[in-house]
């Protein structure tokens, strides 16, 4: 016997309609390209998105047709997000810090047929364009003022192609399972695979990070998304905050410390997220001019581990509180969000703080566990490492086109990547990427252990570790440290700052100081790029 309830699909029209219906005289905030700062609401959001619906369908855009985005968090990509969608279609954002060839090829492997721009990007496609032979038409996100003046093929301007359409349009309703958007990885092994999400997939995930272990998201929040709008949907927030109706704020691309600053002061943020390089750059700006926040109270941090120094900078020094979280594009992204259960009110202090550093329990809707290289489940006691891998219904089960066959385990699990350990109440610690995990001598040794100690230093501002091959114990850590301005650190010096922390044999057998360290287009630390960079290295001795 089935339920008698309605069966009304989960539709991410349904959001914008929603916040129009209840919310419609909150705030949508938008540091643009153009200069200025511009405001208006849900509702001139949602009427324009269906402006924007009526434009779309007289260019041709179909049921499925892909739309693709190379645009800065603002207005007028929050309203590509319900446009596109809501109509049926699919909007493909793409990461604009991807090399030419990435590019090229991920807008022909979507088959996108329009792409929309922001400024910023111009000769950014420029050279692709023309490349591109199956994009019809490629729309600069201006008005008529601002369009700029390039040899770019069936060029559009965005205020143009809305200004003449009515907002007479009635959102379709269709199977929740239908495609919804599609974001690709970062391809750090092989070409880039597209993540397909659904209708049904999206709405499940506003949900979950809007509930008050997540995000805590509500009608009262304001809230900056620093995270990029073409990295994984922002997290999901742009979503969410239509949901709960909370005030939005988009940085544009000004990302630097003195800009975010100003605009959380300016707009009353009191809740954000971001990675850790965002933040590093925010923190080293702020000490510089002594400043503090006055409305700010709450940031997620993942993308990356956040190294335990940077973590009590900000809950000690600035007074936030701080949720680590850990995800993949894979997985909407959010899997877990660190925050406390009711018997931990009474822990010491440090202890407390220990347990921050974790990545956290999985929300509702997040199955995991732990494995070893047999498949075999681990214990759940904080002590047993083994392979991280998920199940749920907003965690992929096939990669758009079947790129790279069948990912999941035969008993239908998504391996992760990390590597990791969960204890008895559910927390997730992630003890290093199965690539990037160092093997010396046959045991393992942490690279995000000795990330996190190095950057505890005061004296350090960022630092890698990648393991180095060696003729004796198969490999051994090199250290990789960008000093902080000024600093005066020695290699003995930063060597000894590990004494007592861990085992001695895990100690770094060489330290190198650069200037900079490279990092991939979603601004993650690019191991990679390193190795390859010091795979001729020779440690000392060798």
């Amino acid at each position: 016997m089935q339920g008698l309830m309605m069966d009304v699909p989960l539709m991410i029209s349904s959001l914008i309609r929603h916040a129009d219906r209840c919310h419609s005289d909150t705030e949508i905030v938008s540091r643009t390209v153009e200069g200025p700062v511009h405001r208006y609401t849900y509702h001139d959001a949602h009427v324009r998105s269906r402006q924007l619906a009526r434009a779309l369908s007289r260019l041709g855009v179909h049921n499925a047709d892909r739309v693709g985005t190379l645009a800065w968090n603002g207005y007028r990509h929050f309203e590509l997000y319900y446009a596109v969608s809501g109509m049926g279609a699919i909007v493909h954002t793409i990461n604009p810090r991807l090399f030419h060839e990435q590019l090229v090829y991920i807008v022909g492997d979507a088959e996108d047929r329009i792409v929309f721009f922001d400024l910023t990007f111009t000769a950014l496609v420029e050279k692709p364009a023309a490349a591109c032979t199956g994009v019809k038409h490629w729309v600069a996100m201006t008005d008529r003022a601002h369009r700029p003046q390039a040899a770019i093929p069936g060029l559009l301007c965005y205020e143009d192609l809305i200004a003449g359409e009515s907002d007479d349009f009635d959102w379709p309703e269709f199977d929740e399972n239908t495609a919804s958007a599609l974001c690709y990885t970062s391809g750090t092994t092989g070409k880039p695979k597209g993540v397909l999400f659904s209708h049904r997939s999206t709405l499940l995930h506003a949900y979950a990070i809007s509930l008050p272990d997540t995000k805590g998201l509500s009608a009262s929040s304001s809230v900056l998304t620093i995270v990029p709008m073409f990295h994984v949907n922002a997290w999901g927030i742009p979503y969410a905050a239509a949901l709960v109706g909370c005030k939005l704020v988009f940085p544009g691309g000004a990302l630097d410390g003195a800009s975010l600053y100003r605009l959380i002061e300016a707009e009353a943020v009191d809740s954000t997220s971001a990675v850790p390089t965002v933040w590093m750059n925010l923190i080293n700006y702020m000490q510089q001019n002594k400043l503090r926040f006055s409305t700010l109270k709450h940031t997620t941090i993942g993308g990356a581990a956040c190294p335990p120094a940077m973590i009590r900078t900000l809950s000690d020094e600035f007074g936030l509180r701080v949720m680590h979280g850990w995800g993949m594009t894979e997985m909407s992204p959010v899997g877990t969000i660190n925050a406390p259960k009711g018997k931990h009110r009474g822990l010491p202090a440090d202890a407390r703080f220990q347990l921050s550093l974790k990545q956290g329990r999985p929300l509702y809707g997040v199955e995991m566990k732990v494995v070893d290289f047999e498949g075999r489940e681990l214990p759940r006691d904080g002590k047993s490492a083994g392979n991280v891998v998920v199940r749920g219904p907003w965690v992929l089960r096939r990669y758009f086109k079947e790129a790279g066959g069948n990912p999941l385990t035969p008993d239908g699990w998504l391996p992760t990547g990390d590597v990791g350990t969960i204890d008895a109440d559910g927390y997730l610690q992630i003890t290093d990427r199965s690539k990037d995990v160092i093997k010396s001598g046959g045991e393992w040794i942490s690279s995000i252990e000795l990330e996190n100690i190095a950057v505890g230093h005061p004296s350090v501002n960022e630092a890698a570790v990648i393991g180095i091959r060696h003729p004796k114990w198969d490999e051994r850590p090199l250290l990789i440290v960008v000093k902080r301005p000024g600093a005066d650190l020695t290699k003995e010096a930063l060597l000894a700052f590990y004494e007592g922390k861990i085992a001695k044999w895990w100690l770094p057998d060489d330290v190198v100081f650069v200037d900079e360290l490279p990092h991939t287009a979603t601004g993650k630390l690019s191991k990679l790029t390193l190795r390859e960079q010091f795979k001729d290295y020779q440690l000392p001795g060798c």
